[in-house]
């Protein structure tokens, strides 16, 4: 069966991203060595040069190489907003299969609700005082979601949002932003909040807490009007969290993110990094964050199968 021109095209950028991973290049079939690109300032380079002459970033492995490779390989204009998406999916996706596993949740129930064991184990935050509390659970939470209505809500705002502060402050420093919003959010909910929880809320609050912060470093009526909506938005969701008790709103949880994330946005420049020293500042948060994740998710793995404590 032929592949279509778009889904070739596709292919061949993710096939050059993945060659790109350590600062090579991708090559275009002729094999001839040609000069490259600075990942970390642009700066053209010599075809045998090791390092950068401008900024001196290694060009054979770096943080600006690796996070060019990915950015080519989730394609788009908003490669940490894709990376996020398809992660909460992926988790929600094994959350349903493990509640499929045990003969639950199933038919229109995912609607609503899933399997209150399988968010147990894949890494539900939980108030402190829990005998079973455990520290991942304050970032692996944040990728999980409580039913389809749920992750569905939650995506649709990231989308909107999400590429947004991504363009404002760069893919590495927003990944930063989204990670630390999610946490401070599980904090203040593991603190206060009387339940446990689940979702991506706290941290998309967190980055409409940035959008607001930046609102009050420019001017003009545009500015003043977006203002205006995002703190519309924000009171109506607090304002849902605290009538609509049904409904599971972790309020705790949106203002430890709304804060965080306004901090934030109050502490760093609303632009992205321009030169090499920001940039290198920018990857080693971004490289910092993604470590977590993936050191919490490691650890979830390991305490998977452990007994329930009752």
């Amino acid at each position: 069966m032929p592949v279509s021109y778009q889904w070739q095209q596709r292919f061949d950028r993710w096939r050059n991203a993945t060659r790109g991973f350590f600062g090579g290049g991708g090559g275009s079939g002729d094999n001839q060595p040609r000069p490259k690109l600075c990942p970390a300032c642009n700066s053209l380079v010599g075809i045998n040069a090791t390092r950068c002459h401008e900024c001196g970033a290694n060009l054979r492995f770096s943080l600006a190489a690796l996070s060019k490779g990915l950015t080519g390989f989730f394609g788009g204009q908003a490669p940490a907003t894709t990376a996020i998406l398809i992660a909460n999916v992926i988790m929600f996706a094994a959350t349903l299969l493990i509640g499929f596993a045990k003969g639950q949740g199933q038919g229109f129930g995912i609607l609503f609700s899933v399997n209150g064991e399988a968010l147990y184990r894949l890494g539900m935050a939980i108030p402190f005082r829990y005998d079973d509390f455990n520290w991942y659970r304050l970032l692996t939470a944040t990728y999980l979601h409580g039913g389809l209505i749920h992750i569905g809500f939650n995506m649709m705002v990231l989308l909107d949002i999400g590429p947004v502060v991504e363009e404002v402050y760069g893919s590495a420093r927003y990944f930063f932003f989204y990670t630390v919003c999610g946490i401070s959010g599980s904090l203040l909910s593991a603190r206060f909040g009387s339940a446990p929880a689940v979702g991506a809320s706290g941290a998309i609050l967190g980055l409409i807490g940035v959008l607001i912060a930046i609102t009050y470093r420019r001017g003009g009526a545009q500015i003043q009007q977006l203002r205006g909506r995002l703190i519309s938005w924000v009171v109506t969701i607090f304002a849902i969290g605290l009538f609509f008790s049904g409904l599971r709103t972790d309020n705790w949880g949106h203002f430890g993110g709304l804060a965080a994330g306004f901090l934030l946005g109050r502490y760093f420049a609303d632009r992205e990094p321009m030169n090499s020293r920001e940039r290198n500042a920018a990857y080693a948060l971004g490289w910092s964050a993604f470590a977590v994740v993936v050191a919490c998710f490691v650890i979830m793995a390991l305490h998977f199968s452990r007994p329930i404590i009752e």
